[in-house]
C-alpha cells in the first residue's frame, strides 16, 4: 500500500520529508498568512540521517515521507540542527520509532534538548568542524550560535553540496512547490525580508559574521536547505546577496509612520507628515496600528531610515496599539533610524513624551521635541506635522547622498 505522503527528492540521495502547514496564521506574534513549511531531509547514503523533525503535529506525515523511500527504522542517525519546537516538536517520536544509533545536536543543543523533552534521550554533542561519515558522503557541523538560538548550527553534505541551514535562508511560507526557482519572485522578495525583520534583525551582526565566516571556508555549496520555506538550488546570491543587504541596515530614504487615533485627528496628523516626508524627497509607508499587523511594520522598517509614531493619550497613556508595536520594534533592535512622535489629546498628553521615551530607549535618534496637538488640529498644526515630514525627507536624501 502507498504512503499517503511521498517524499521529494532533492537530489540523488536526498529528500525531502517534512510538512506544510498551511493554516499557521501566527508565529510568535509575527503574521503569517501565507503559512508556513516545516522542512526535514532525510539522506540516504550507506547510512541513512534525518536531518531535522518538524513540529509535533506532523509527526505522521513526516514519518509516512520517508516510510516512502525508507522504512523508518532504517535510520542510522538524526541530526538537530535548532532545538525550537517547530523543528523538534515530532523527534521524541522520530526516535521512538527509527530507534537510531546516534542523535546528533551542538553543545547547547543537546542542553536545549533535554530541557525540552525531559525523556532521558542520549544526545551526541558535536562541536564546530566536526564531522560525521555516512559511508559514501559526509557531514560536516558548523556552529551558528545565536542564528538565531545559542543551539543554532548548520549541516554540510558533501555530496551534492547542500548546505541545511535551519532557521537562517528561509521565510514562511506554505506552497506545493519545494523550490524557491518554481515560485513568484515578488512573494520570495516580500516573505524573505519578512522573515529576516522578524525572527534574524536583532542578531544583523551575527548575520553577517556567519555570512563572512561560510563564505571564508569555500564549501562548494549547490544548494541552501533552509527549515523553513523553499529550497534554493539555482541563484544561490539572490537570497545570500539580500541577507547580506538585510544585515547591513544601511538606512533609505524609507519612512514608516505607525499611529494610532480615537477621533481621527492623530490620523490627520499623520497624513500631513507623510505628505511633507514626500515633499522633501523621501517615500512613506504608513500604518494604523488599530488595522495593521505589528510584523507587518517591522517588515517595512527593515532599510528604513526613520521611523515616526502617533497617538492619542488614553487613561495617561498612549493607547495599546502603540505600545504593543513599539515592545515588539524594540525587542527587534532595528539600528540607524531617526524618529519623532505626534499625537492629539483631551487634557493629559502623556502620550508622546511615553512614545518620545521608547524611541530613545531604542536608540532612534529623535529629530524633533514632538508634536502634540490638543483635540482638534488646526491648519498652522497641520502645516507644523507636514514641515516635521518634510525635514525627515530632506534629512533622509541628504544621507543617502552621502
Amino acid at each position: 500500500m502507498k504512503e499517503p505522503f511521498k517524499a521529494l527528492k532533492i537530489t540523488e540521495n536526498v529528500y525531502w520529508v517534512g510538512a506544510v502547514d498551511w493554516h499557521l496564521r501566527d508565529f510568535h506574534g509575527y503574521s503569517t498568512e501565507r503559512g508556513t513549511t516545516y522542512n526535514a531531509f532525510l539522506v540516504v547514503g550507506e547510512k541513512v540521517a534525518l536531518i531535522d523533525a518538524v513540529k509535533a503535529p506532523f509527526a505522521d506525515e513526516m514519518l509516512s515521507r520517508i516510510a516512502s523511500v525508507v522504512p523508518p527504522d532504517r535510520i542510522d542517525y538524526i541530526v538537530s540542527n535548532h532545538a525550537e519546537m517547530d523543528h523538534t516538536g515530532a523527534l521524541p517520536v522520530a526516535i521512538q520509532t527509527a530507534n537510531p544509533e546516534k542523535v546528533f545536536a551542538s553543545v547547547k543543543g543537546a542542553q536545549a534538548l533535554d530541557a525540552h523533552f525531559h525523556d532521558g534521550a542520549e544526545i551526541t554533542p558535536v562541536k564546530d568542524g566536526e564531522t560525521l561519515s555516512l559511508g559514501n558522503m559526509q557531514l560536516t557541523f558548523f556552529e551558528t550560535r545565536m542564528l538565531h538560538w545559542p543551539d543554532s548550527m548548520f549541516t554540510f553534505l558533501d555530496s551534492g553540496g547542500i548546505l541545511f541551514s535551519q532557521d537562517a535562508f528561509g521565510m514562511h511560507l506554505a506552497s506545493a512547490e519545494r523550490f524557491a526557482d518554481e515560485l513568484d519572485p515578488s512573494v520570495l522578495e516580500f516573505e524573505a525580508a519578512k522573515y529576516f525583520a522578524n525572527i534574524l534583525t536583532p542578531y544583523a551582526g551575527l548575520v553577517a559574521k556567519q555570512l563572512d565566516k561560510t563564505m571564508a571556508l569555500n564549501l562548494p555549496i549547490e544548494i541552501i536547505a533552509p527549515d523553513h520555506g523553499p529550497v534554493y538550488r539555482r541563484d544561490l546570491n539572490w537570497i545570500l546577496e539580500r541577507y547580506a543587504q538585510y544585515a547591513a541596515q544601511a538606512p533609505t530614504t524609507k519612512v514608516v509612520i505607525a499611529y494610532d487615533t480615537m477621533w481621527d485627528s492623530t490620523a490627520r496628523m499623520a497624513l500631513a507628515i507623510a505628505e511633507g516626508v514626500v515633499d522633501g524627497g523621501g517615500r512613506v509607508v504608513v500604518f494604523e496600528m488599530g488595522k495593521a499587523h505589528r510584523s507587518n511594520v517591522a517588515t517595512a522598517l527593515l532599510g528604513a531610515g526613520a521611523f515616526v509614531v502617533g497617538s492619542s493619550t488614553m487613561n495617561n497613556n498612549m493607547l495599546p496599539s502603540i505600545a504593543d508595536i513599539l515592545t515588539y520594534a524594540r525587542g527587534l533592535r532595528f539600528k540607524n533610524l531617526v524618529g519623532a512622535a505626534f499625537g492629539s489629546y483631551g487634557w493629559g498628553g502623556e502620550a508622546v513624551k511615553q512614545i518620545q521615551e521608547s524611541l530613545e530607549n531604542m536608540k532612534i535618534d529623535l529629530v524633533d521635541e514632538g508634536i502634540r496637538v490638543n483635540y482638534v488640529p488646526t491648519h498652522d498644526d497641520l502645516a507644523r506635522c507636514r514641515e516635521l515630514g518634510e525635514r525627515i525627507g530632506v534629512r533622509l536624501v541628504e544621507n543617502a547622498k552621502g
